[in-house]
Parts: structure tokens; sequence; C-alpha cells
């Protein structure tokens, strides 16, 4: 087989290449499929100079941000298949998850354009307060400079463009430096940008380990903001290098699901099924703890496992897998190991638990002790540990013991059980029936405590990206 050519780091104008080049496989066959060059400390600092530089000479006025990103998008819906091959070799997702990736990052950069033309800010009603009868306040929103973006391999083009496209709707310019694991599908939108028109500088691509060239990122006294998504670990470092710098952090997660006595089952099994497995189990927001109210547990779990067994686990290249390998061997047996130590503290595999290389089998445990790794720590793999509940309180109170709070779901058809669920649990979004990993990517997106803060969705980016400029007007005229 012909060996792929190396794909270079994007810094200002240039494709960049280095003595230390870093192969990507094919997370399931193991083939090569490309190589990245390993970042110096001196491609780190040229790629925050390029960006800076191109934020002082050369801004884009809005209008031509939005057209910009319109046609990023056009170009990302024609480039689909391409994209999604290059997703499934990188990450070993299956087909309908990389395109369903493709269609959210279309409209990540639809809305992301749209808020290029409306950024605004408001009048300041300043008339009413004493001495400034004669003056007159407005509040606008100015771009920070140069925004760094350091992204997860589990969503490498969506999550991608939920970082690049605020950023330059709002009038910065970007250093990204996409996941170790996952960087050819970041240099091929980088790519897409630049035939769009996006002019040298204002997006640039740097790749290696996070242990060296997220540091160095850190070092960089010009870029203003910081945007991660990843494990609360990292982000805790980050944030500890950055200082007094603004940040947004989308972090870890135990995401949680309840079912309530009077959902409809019908739709929350397969709508379950699919947030604990999709991606095998590699998403923030993916249901690891489902909670089931004790009058349907049985149910639940019943057509829980059968639905799971249906599952085709194995080769992400065929259309109908629905679950393929996880993003490295070790990361499967780590999480196997989880299973297993779980198991020995009395816990029960209702189904799966199997492992071979990458591939960790869809797997749903039962009578999980609270203490138990899987019950609270985020385990990122397909793995789901359902338990029985009494009453609301109950549960809401052990949601909430736990250290994370991205998202949550709850089926019901009890208005007053969705209420005390939304205003109760201790979260960043709480989803009405419908699991903790929904997203609509124009929705504001993040988590509390130990999940991070900040808002991704391109509104709320746009906003966090954006510094607030008050500017005052004395009437100079003589009464």
């Amino acid at each position: 087989m012909e060996t792929p050519p190396p794909t270079g780091m994007l810094i200002g104008a240039d494709r960049v290449l280095s003595a230390e080049m870093t192969p990507v496989v094919d997370k399931w066959s193991g083939a090569l499929v490309g190589s990245v060059p390993r970042a110096s400390r001196d491609d780190v600092r040229h790629a925050v100079q390029a960006a800076a530089a191109a934020f002082a000479d050369r801004p884009l006025p809005p209008r031509q941000r939005h057209t910009l990103l319109q046609r990023v998008a056009q170009l990302v819906r024609a480039h689909e298949d391409m994209l999604c091959r290059l997703m499934i070799a990188e990450t070993g997702f299956a087909w309908r998850d990389v395109q369903t990736e493709v269609a959210r990052a279309v409209e990540t950069l639809e809305w992301s354009a749209e808020e290029a033309r409306r950024l605004s800010g408001e009048v300041i009603p300043i008339q009413g307060a004493p001495g400034f009868e004669r003056a007159m306040a407005v509040a606008i929103r100015v771009p920070l400079g140069v925004v760094c973006a350091i992204a997860p391999f589990n969503s490498p083009l969506n999550t991608v463009c939920h970082k690049i496209a605020p950023a330059l709707a709002a009038g910065n310019t970007v250093v990204l430096k996409p996941a170790g694991a996952t960087p050819l599908t970041a240099l091929r939108l980088a790519d897409v940008f630049l035939d769009a028109g996006l002019p040298p500088g204002h997006l640039n691509v740097v790749t290696g380990s996070g242990g060296d060239v997220g540091r160095w990122l850190c070092e960089e006294q010009a870029i203003r903001f910081y945007t991660f998504t990843g494990s609360t670990a990292v982000g805790r470092e980050i944030q500890s290098r950055i200082g007094l710098r603004r940040s947004c952090m989308e972090l870890g997660a135990i995401s949680c699901t309840i079912v309530c006595e009077d959902a409809d089952v019908d739709r929350a099994i397969p709508l379950v099924i699919n947030a604990a497995f999709r991606k095998a189990g590699q998403v923030c927001t993916s249901v690891q703890r489902l909670f089931v109210q004790q009058a349907v547990y049985e149910e639940v779990r019943e057509r829980l496992v059968a639905a799971t067994v249906r599952l085709k686990v194995g080769n992400p290249w065929e259309p109908e897998t629905a679950v393929g390998p996880m993003i490295s061997v070790d990361e499967a047996q780590r999480a196997a190991d989880w299973v297993a130590d779980t198991v020995a503290r009395g816990a029960t595999i209702a189904v799966g638990g199997k492992r071979m290389g990458a591939l960790l089998w869809p797997t749903i445990l039962v009578e999980v002790p609270d203490e138990a790794r899987v019950a609270c720590n985020e385990i990122f793999a397909p793995v789901l540990a359902v338990a029985p509940y009494a009453e609301l309180d109950e549960v809401v109170a052990r949601v909430n013991a736990l250290p994370y709070g991205l998202q949550a779901g709850i089926f019901t058809r009890d208005i007053h059980r969705a209420w005390h669920a939304a205003r109760h649990l201790e979260v960043g979004g709480v989803i009405v029936n419908n699991t903790s990993s929904t997203r609509a990517d124009l929705m504001p997106y993040g988590g509390t405590k130990l999940s991070g803060f900040g808002r991704e969705g391109p509104r709320y980016a746009v906003e966090e990206m954006t510094d607030l400029r008050t500017i005052v007007f004395f009437d100079a005229l003589p009464e």
C-alpha cells in the first residue's frame, strides 16, 4: 500500500512540516492513514505571532465573516463523504455517527455566520444617573484578539467548528490544537477555510502532544482566550497556567438520565441506547447512569438488554455497524478493567462486558454500588449503569452528590416532576423527555462544578469571546 503523504501544520500562509512526525492510524485496521508534525516551541510561537499579526493588520468586517462562514458550511456539505471517511479512519466511529457529525458541523457554521452579522451591544439609560443628564452611553462588543482552541478526539469536526467559527464570527483570530489522535480532520477543515477565502493568519493549526504543545500555548501571553474541551484534570492544569486570562472549559461528566414510572418507555428505550453507546460511549454527555423508577424498572432493564443485544458491533466501515472500536486498545482495556472492578464490588453484567482489542461490547451493569468507579468517575466508554429508585427527590439527591454537572435527562409525562427536576438538578442543562446527550448546536451548552464553566453554542460563544466596551458621550455644547 502506498504511504500517505504527510500533512503539514498551518502557520500563517505556510504548510509546515517538522523533523519529527507522528503517524495517524485507522482505529479499526491499524493501517497508516497519514502523519502530522510534532510542533516545536518555535512553531507554536510563530503560529501565535501569525494570529496576532492578522488580528492587528487584517481585521475582517462582519459581512465578510458572515459570507466566509457560509461558504465554509457549503464546502463542508459538499465534502461530506471525504470528511466522513477521514473521521471513521481517525476515530473508529460508525457511519451513522460521522454523518451526524458532518450535518451538525454545517449547522454550527451556519449559525456562527448569522452571529457575525448580528453582533451588537446596547444603549445604556445613563441619563437617569445624577450628573449624566446630558450624556449618552452605549456598550459595544469588540473582539478579544487571539483565541486558542484545544479540541478533543471525540468530535474532531463539529467541536472544532464550535471553537473556530464563533471565534472568527466575533472578529478574533485562532490558533487551534486538535487532539493528537485525530488531527487530520482538523487540518482538512483548515483547507476548507482557506478554500473559502479566509486570509492567512486568521486560522493556524499546530499539532503535537497536549503535554508539550498545550503547555507552550498556555505560555503565550498574546493569547487572550482559551476554549478547551477535555478532561477535568487537564482543564484544571490549563486554568492554573493562564492566570487571569479568560477561558471556556467544557470538562468531564457523569451524565445521568431518569426514567419515571409515567414515562413513555417506547420513546425512552431507543433514545437511551443511542445516547449510551454512540461513538462507543466516548461523549461527555453519554448516559453513564440511568435511574429507573421501581414500578417500571424490570421492564426497562429487560428492554434495554434486548435492544443492546441487537446492536452490531465491529467494523465501523460497514454501514450497519452501530458501535465501533474505542480510540485505542489502552482505553478499551482501561474501561474493561473498570467493569471488572465494579463486578468485583458486587455489580452484575446484564449484557456485554466482552473486549477484543479496541472493541468493547456495549455493556449494561446493574446493582452497581455508589462507591464503584463506574458510579463516581467518568468511564468514557460504552458502559451503562442502571439502577432503580423510589422517589424523585432521592434520585435528584444522588445526581447532585456527583462532583460533575454537565447535563441530565428525565422522561416523564408529569409537568410537575419535570419542573422539579429542572429546578433542582445541579447541571448546566436539563432535557425533558430525552436523554442527557441531547444537544441542538445553537443552544447554550456547558456545565457546572467539575464539568467546567462558560458556554458553547454560537451566540453564547461569541459573547464569551468578546469584550463589552462602554462608550459615554457628553454634550460639549453649552446649555
